[in-house]
Parts: structure tokens; sequence; C-alpha cells
């Protein structure tokens, strides 16, 4: 892959009448997010992004810089975003955003949020492409159906559609060219390419992607569902720790802290059934162990609280684009009794995982370290899910 800053614009300030959704296109919902979250995770998610540019309704741009920053955080992503109210006219749109990328940017894609399922490596197939030919470049679909020119009712003619193409975004261009082009644009084109040619600017080619078609209509949406099907994994977590000698140790145990009980020793705060929901979580997601990730060897997780490793551990999961559907944990030993604060452990978990928490508990009939009472241990099982295009 080719080295490029870029700066990508999504194109979001249509008001979506076909839609008929009652709200603007890119606020409409495709599996519980809208089509403006989809497009900021892809483009968000391009390697060698350096700037976002958002063109918006400017009714709606408060809403807008809320979507944006729940997906910036979800992905701990620190590109810079921009939200400019979007203009009359598309064009007129594109060229306010233009005219805020920053100066020194070598490379700039213009997407429409109505192309929501549009993947990552097509922004990146663009990008590579200008970077290279130092033009203009557009993906295409191949045209399948036979075409016909129409006049006065009549067909006319048949056009060779071995010559055409369907034109897709993001389109990519040079970002000094662009805002050129921009800069002094007096007619109004359907697409970016057009405008840029117009001006004296080459543009080349590149194959499209299938997932990358425009929802313009409520058939386009609902097709846009059916493609969004979920893989779903599964993972097991399992810690052991030993109680404190020392008095003065607190036990926590699912993040909260149970009086009258002996603490347990650990390089944290020693809580078993975070630990072990943190371990099938990460072993769901393929992202490693508790150890690898917050081990002896961080010392600034010494002391921390089980919340800590099961916020970080959310967020890790979800910047690779997992959701936790579920998570229980049995909690195996003699002490505590579980009963007494079972409801405000789930509680706590439920909340800090935004997923339905169970906690269960058992005994070992009064076998090993366990039923002797000199530690507790806790296994868990997660179910976490990632949305998938199926084409």
């Amino acid at each position: 892959m080719s080295t490029r800053s870029i700066a990508i614009i999504l194109v979001a300030a249509g008001q979506g009448e076909r839609l008929g959704a009652g709200v603007p296109k890119a606020l409409a919902t495709i599996s519980g997010e809208t089509l403006l979250a989809h497009s900021v995770r892809a483009a968000l998610s391009v390697e060698g992004i350096e700037q976002l540019v958002i063109a918006a309704p400017d009714a709606h741009l408060e809403e807008f810089a809320a979507i944006i920053q729940s997906v910036s955080e979800r992905l701990a992503s620190l590109i810079p975003v921009k939200i400019v109210a979007g203009g009359e006219t598309r064009q007129a749109s594109i060229a306010k955003a233009v005219a805020v990328c920053d100066a020194l940017t070598e490379c700039i894609l213009v997407h429409d949020v109505a192309r929501a399922l549009a993947p990552v490596e097509l922004f990146e197939r663009v990008a590579d492409a200008v970077v290279q030919s130092a033009a203009g470049v557009v993906p295409v679909m191949p045209v399948s159906d036979t075409i016909k020119l129409l006049k006065d009712g009549l067909v006319s003619d048949t056009v060779d559609r071995s010559v055409l193409g369907a034109a897709q975004t993001p389109q990519g261009f040079p970002a000094q060219g662009l805002r050129a082009v921009y800069a002094n644009a007096e007619a109004e084109f359907t697409d970016d390419a057009a405008l840029y040619q117009s001006a004296g600017g080459s543009v080349i080619h590149i194959p499209g992607d299938a997932a990358a078609f425009k929802v313009t209509t409520p058939e386009d949406l609902r097709r846009a569902e059916s493609l969004i099907e979920r893989e779903f994994r599964t993972g097991i977590g399992t810690d052991t720790h030993r109680f404190s000698d020392d008095p003065e140790v607190p036990l926590y145990l699912g993040t909260i802290v149970w009086e009258g009980e002996p603490g347990l020793e650990g390089h944290s705060d020693g809580d078993a059934i975070s630990h072990a929901i943190v371990d099938a979580l990460l072993s769901a997601a393929s992202l490693g162990d508790i150890g690898s990730n917050f081990g002896v060897d961080r010392p600034e997780f010494a002391g921390a609280n089980g919340s800590v490793f099961l916020i970080e551990t959310k967020r890790m999961l979800e910047a690779v684009g997992y959701r936790i559907e579920n998570v229980s944990c049995q909690l195996i030993g003699d002490r505590p009794k579980v009963a007494p604060k079972r409801h405000l452990v789930q509680v706590a978990l439920t909340e800090l995982l935004d997923a339905p928490v169970s906690l269960s508990a058992t005994t070992t009939d009064g076998l090993g370290f366990l039923g002797n009472a000199e530690g507790v241990a806790a296994v868990a099982t997660a179910m976490i899910s990632r949305r998938k295009v199926r084409l």
C-alpha cells in the first residue's frame, strides 16, 4: 500500500426525500446504526487518513456531532474531524468541505454517506490509485443491463454496454487539483469526476465494489438491511485468587466492594469475576488475554479496579467492530455468599458492558483450596458479534 496523507469528505447534507424516512438520509438506520455512523466508521479506519470533513444539514449539526463523537470514541480515534454546514447543492456542500481540508493533504477522497456499506478496502484502493497515477480516480461497476436511448416515447438506439460503467464513491483526487477546481467551479455537475474533467483534469477508473451501492429509496434501505448479517463468537475465561492475610485489603468482586469479607491478593484488586469476564471477551475476539494486555509488567494497572479492565476491553472490542451480546459468570468457592450481592453485581456489570450479565455461584463440596476457603475462582463465558456485509 502506498504511503499517503488523506483527507476524506463525507457528503451527508441531503434531505433524502425519496427515501421517505422523515429524517435526513444520513440519519436513516441500517441494522440499528445510522448511515452516517456506518460511513464514519469506515472512513476513520482507512490507513493514512489524517482528517475527516463532513458536510451536514445545517439544522442537524449537533446531532451529527454526537454520532461522530460516539463512533470516534469507540474506535479510540484521534483523527481530527470537522463538520461544515452543507450548501444548497451537493457541489456547494463539497466546495465548503474542500475549503477546510488541511493544506498539506496529498489526496482528497469524496464519499456519499448514502453508500454506507462501502468497505474500507475500496477507500484504500482509490487512495492508492490517486497517489500512483496523480489523476482523479473513480470506482466503477460494470453495467449488466442492456441500455436503451429514449426519445419522444420511442427507443432510438441501444448503447454498447461494454464501454459503460456505473460510477461509485469514494472518488479520489490530488488535493491541490481538487481545491483549484472547486475554487473556480461555475457549472453544476452530478459528480466530482465530471467537474474535475471539465477543468482539464485526467480521471482513471478502477473496479468498484458491489457493497458500495447508493441508498436512495426505501427498497435500497431494505436491501442494505438484508445484506447485514452478524458473525457470532464465544469465549471462555477463568481466574483464581488467594485470600489476603492483610485484614485491611477489601474484597472486590464484580467491581463492587463486599463488606466484612477478606480481600484477595493480586497485581490489581484481585477481582476474579471481572478478570474472568475480561479473559472471556478477549478470547472471543482473539485479542489475547488479560495477562498480555494488562499484565504485571504494566505498573499503571497496579491496584486497579476491575471496571478499568472491563471498560478498556469493551473499547478494544468495539474498535475492531465487535458488540458484546451477553456474559455469564460463575463464582466458585465456599465464601463469600453470592446471593446478597448478586443483583448489585449484575446491574453494575450490565451497565459497564452495555450487555446482559448474569452471575451464579457454586462450591466444590469442601474439596481443594476452594473448599478450604483459601481463595475463589471464577469462570465466565461471553458471546460477541460484529456486522458482516453478505453479498
